[in-house]
């Protein structure tokens, strides 16, 4: 096993697995369970062959769809959300001992956890770049909505729900100073006052839109991963498509105002995935009933394809290391 460890691929010369989660089970509408056929449908599993990537397609797990859960308000579809990390984390771990960088295609935010209890119960270090426009850091105690699509953080770092926090071999699933929020954007308006509070004094490492800005994309970007890095050997990058603006992305589940321009994240996803501690990916939250032409997925599609062709292409080409204060405070800006 600890062969295994050292030696799963990372950064250049990868070979992918591609897994497909269609579920909405975790999210507070239809729709998002439709992405995986969307994605597949827009050729992304040819178009990575094409840049010159091994890649098999592992298909797809049991699909679930949104339900109203007026039984349970404040935790909705609780034992689905979990039948279907349960389910994501035997395939992923399929994938990682099988010596292939998973690419999972979402999906609702929940299958975050699916991905991080199959990933840790084989590769226990290991941080979570949360590409996302939201902290998901609600409890069933806080939420407004009883959606479990906004509590995913909360409960990989172990808070709350025991049965979801307890799914990996280990408690909790990370601890939160192996965690990076990246993109995370307050001014879209759906940083609730409870997640707030929690962060002003978390260690979970936090770069806002206004922060990514300030520092420059790129630059936030590379020190997002040298502060992970410090702490872990890989790095798996969770990528929600709200981080995007909502102008760019109007088929994100929950469009956000005041987001990252396409071309600011594909720049930052660039920079994640050219990294030789680089595991693999999610993309979450794509509404598939919103774009009912595939514009939008096509064009998502041709937008992964460019990062991992860019990665290729560029071969053995590293960053310089960048020197980085740990001891800094949280990097939040309202």
């Amino acid at each position: 096993m600890n062969f295994y460890v050292e030696t799963i691929l990372g950064g250049i010369n990868m070979k992918f697995a591609i897994v497909g989660v269609p579920s909405s089970a975790g999210a507070r509408a239809l729709g998002q369970e439709k992405a995986p056929v969307a994605f597949r449908e827009t050729k992304l599993v040819d178009r990575l062959r094409e840049a010159g990537y091994e890649v098999i397609d592992y298909g797809d797990t049991e699909s679930f769809c949104f339900v109203p859960d007026l039984q349970n308000p404040k935790a909705q579809n609780k034992s689905a959300v979990m039948k279907v990390c349960r389910l994501m984390a035997n395939k992923i771990e399929r994938v990682l001992r099988d010596n292939f960088n998973p690419i999972i295609l979402g999906g609702d935010c929940t299958i975050a956890i699916g991905s991080l209890i199959g990933i840790v119960n084989v590769f226990p270090n290991i941080g979570l770049l949360y590409f996302d426009g939201d902290a998901d850091l609600n409890t069933p105690e806080t939420t407004t909505s009883g959606i479990f699509d906004g509590m995913v953080i909360a409960h990989i770092i172990g808070n709350r729900v025991k049965e979801l926090s307890h799914l990996a071999k280990r408690y909790p699933i990370l601890r939160e100073e192996n965690i990076a929020l990246f993109g995370l954007n307050p001014a879209s308006g759906y940083l609730d006052p409870p997640e707030i509070k929690f962060l002003e004094s978390s260690s979970i490492v936090q770069f806002s839109t206004k922060t990514i800005r300030d520092a420059g994309v790129e630059s936030a970007a590379r020190q997002a991963l040298e502060v992970l890095k410090s702490k872990v050997h890989k790095i798996f990058v969770h990528f929600d498509v709200d981080v995007i603006n909502a102008n760019d992305m109007p088929a994100a589940d929950i469009p956000h105002t005041n987001g990252l321009t396409f071309n600011e994240v594909a720049r930052a996803l660039k920079i994640f995935v050219e990294s030789d501690s680089f595991l693999g990916m999610e993309i979450t939250e794509f509404n598939a009933d919103k774009d009912q032409d595939h514009r939008l997925a096509t064009k998502l599609t041709a937008f992964i394809t460019s990062t991992f062709k860019f990665v290729f292409n560029t071969n053995t080409f590293k960053y310089p290391t960048i020197n980085i204060k740990l001891d800094q405070p949280p990097m939040y800006q309202p």
